[in-house]
């Protein structure tokens, strides 16, 4: 949902109500003339906030002062609902698209309001509990182009390849942000026609922005005196806002002198990507009737934790460890990344999510009382991560749910409650292993993997993924960062020319070393005078004279490694 307010353009010269009047029947005109100029379909992206209801607003008036026999153009109205949106907010969009569909069919008007979802494969708990993703941050931002982009953008694509072209219409304002002023004036130097922008992401489609240089306070004054078409309530939205706001004071706007409403940004419940989220917070201050949403406000404080290592692996998703340098105050650390979340940490947040779920199912209002916070389609694509991609077969996620719902966990995918592997052999594999976690993951695999592999008409491959079992998970922790450290060293020795620290580090490698020697085997390190060649595992050194070669550069030589 847009934001309530940010800082105002101040060099912008403020209009008159009079200007905005005026401005507004010039829109209605320029929104007709680009309706009846061509069959291009528009998509209006409508969030449910203040800016998006306002176009929306501004388009349906214009349409409907049209003729009837005008009126043949589709109108597509898009909402994506990311499945983590506040649930106040959430209510709200929903319930104004069932009004918007009722209304058009009854005003005979082309609109229709589609509520789309990401690919359930994609949600914030499939990212975050089934792989173990952790919660987005600004250098990890994950969540944006699966939940909001994706879903949007996929209807627009379908629109493209029926039509050929699009025309989105969407709340873009210059006054929201200095950023989005600084991108917006730089995509008007491309512009077709006035407000007619280029989508830079979707090829045949085009960004109409009517409201583009309309201030906050504008924007408020259009909704709060000209009546919403669809025959939703502006007023509530005005409330909603002032209800999100740290004050509870959303000034009735009357003119351009009065303060506008609010600082507050609506949007995912569970959104990291923000120091807190104030609009929520605010909610539950101001009115005691949202009480039941602090569960939710306390969980996503739990998410936005910043010390999570204890938590995570200490290797990325593809089983490999991967070092950065740390600035410290007395120096620079090489340290490892940490990775997904653990086992005992993804169920536990399961386990916390389901609490809140049934928490919030008790205590929020009657018309609430069905909120579903994490669906069955993606505890079930979470099951089978956990499953086929992690192989850990113990399948605790039924279990997980029956112990918080106190419910069966019915799965909807085909065959998935079908297993040889279970709890039992988890159990006896545990007490194998004698509490060595690397231990117990890499037999898991290996017998998860054979499992799998028995189950295809062809073994193609199996031979390869054994391996792959081996090279991610045979090392302790500290084994497998100083593997890392050792192959980052050789890489720099590589990259420097340092024949003597080349020479050390390669000593150091052990039987066990096969992808680090067979990464350096064939590498030649030419410096002034000397060539250095790998064979059978030993390095030499090789003077110009005696093998007539001329010093050549590192670039220019290390393709010929393999004529030594």
């Amino acid at each position: 949902m847009a934001t309530a307010q940010q800082p105002e353009n101040k060099g912008q010269e403020t209009r008159t109500v009079a200007d905005l009047v005026e401005d507004i029947q010039a829109l209605t005109t320029e929104i007709q003339e680009l309706y009846c100029l061509d069959e291009i379909p528009w998509v209006v992206g409508y969030s449910g906030g203040k800016d998006s209801s306002c176009v929306l607003q501004l388009v349906w008036n214009a349409i409907a002062a049209l003729p009837p026999e005008k009126r043949t153009k589709t109108i597509y109205v898009i909402t994506t609902d990311t499945l983590v949106e506040n649930p106040i907010v959430a209510a709200w969009v929903r319930n104004s698209l069932k009004q918007m569909k009722s209304e058009a069919q009854a005003q005979e008007l082309p609109f229709e309001p589609h509520l789309l979802q990401p690919d359930f494969k994609e949600t914030f708990w499939v990212g975050l509990i089934g792989k173990g993703y952790p919660a987005p941050r600004g250098k990890f931002r994950w969540c944006t182009e699966r939940l909001k982009i994706n879903p949007s953008n996929r209807f627009i694509r379908d629109v493209i390849r029926a039509s050929g072209e699009a025309i989105v219409v969407l709340g873009t304002r210059k006054a929201e942000s200095t950023k989005r002023a600084s991108r917006m004036k730089k995509l008007e130097a491309q512009r077709v026609r006035d407000r007619l922008s280029p989508n830079m992401n979707l090829p045949n489609s085009l960004v109409y922005s009517p409201i583009e240089d309309w201030q906050n306070d504008e924007v408020w004054i259009y909704l709060m005196q000209w009546e919403n078409p669809w025959g939703y309530s502006n007023k509530d939205l005005f409330s909603m806002y002032r209800g999100a706001s740290a004050d509870n004071e959303c000034p009735l706007v009357v003119d351009t002198s009065t303060p506008s409403c609010g600082s507050s940004r609506f949007g995912c419940w569970v959104c990291t990507l923000v120091s807190q989220d104030k609009s929520l917070a605010a909610m539950i201050q101001n009115d005691e009737e949202k009480e039941w949403m602090q569960p939710l406000l306390d969980f996503r404080k739990e998410l936005d934790a910043e010390e999570t290592r204890d938590k995570r692996d200490f290797r990325r998703r593809n089983g490999g460890v991967q070092l950065y340098e740390r600035n410290l105050e007395d120096g620079i650390s090489i340290e490892h990344i940490p990775g997904p979340f653990i086992k005992e940490a993804r169920e536990d947040w399961l386990r916390k999510l389901l609490t809140v779920e049934k928490q919030i199912r008790q205590t929020a209002p009657e018309n609430m009382r069905d909120i579903t916070l994490i669906t069955l389609e993606e505890m079930s694509e979470i099951r089978r991560i956990w499953l086929e991609e992690r192989h850990e077969f113990d399948d605790s996620l039924p279990r997980i749910y029956q112990e918080v719902t106190g419910e069966e966990f019915q799965d909807p995918r085909p065959g998935a409650d079908y297993s040889l592997l279970g709890l039992d052999e988890w159990a006896v594999l545990e007490e194998i292993c004698e509490g060595d976690v690397m231990h117990l993951e890499l037999m898991a695999k290996l017998l998860d993997t054979e499992y799998q592999y028995r189950k295809k008409a062809r073994r193609t491959g199996i031979y390869n993924s054994l391996e792959k079992c081996f090279d991610t998970s045979s090392r302790s922790q500290k084994n497998a960062i100083d593997h890392a450290h050792l192959k980052r060293d050789l890489r720099e020795a590589i990259t420097d020319g340092d024949i003597i620290k080349f020479k050390e580090k390669f000593k150091q490698l052990t039987l066990g070393d096969v992808d680090i020697k067979d990464e350096v085997r064939d590498e030649i390190i030419a410096i002034p005078d000397e060539v250095n060649v790998i064979q059978n595992d030993q390095i030499s050194t090789i003077s110009p004279t005696e093998t007539n070669v001329t010093p050549q550069s590192w670039a220019n030589i290390k393709f010929k490694g393999n004529n030594h």
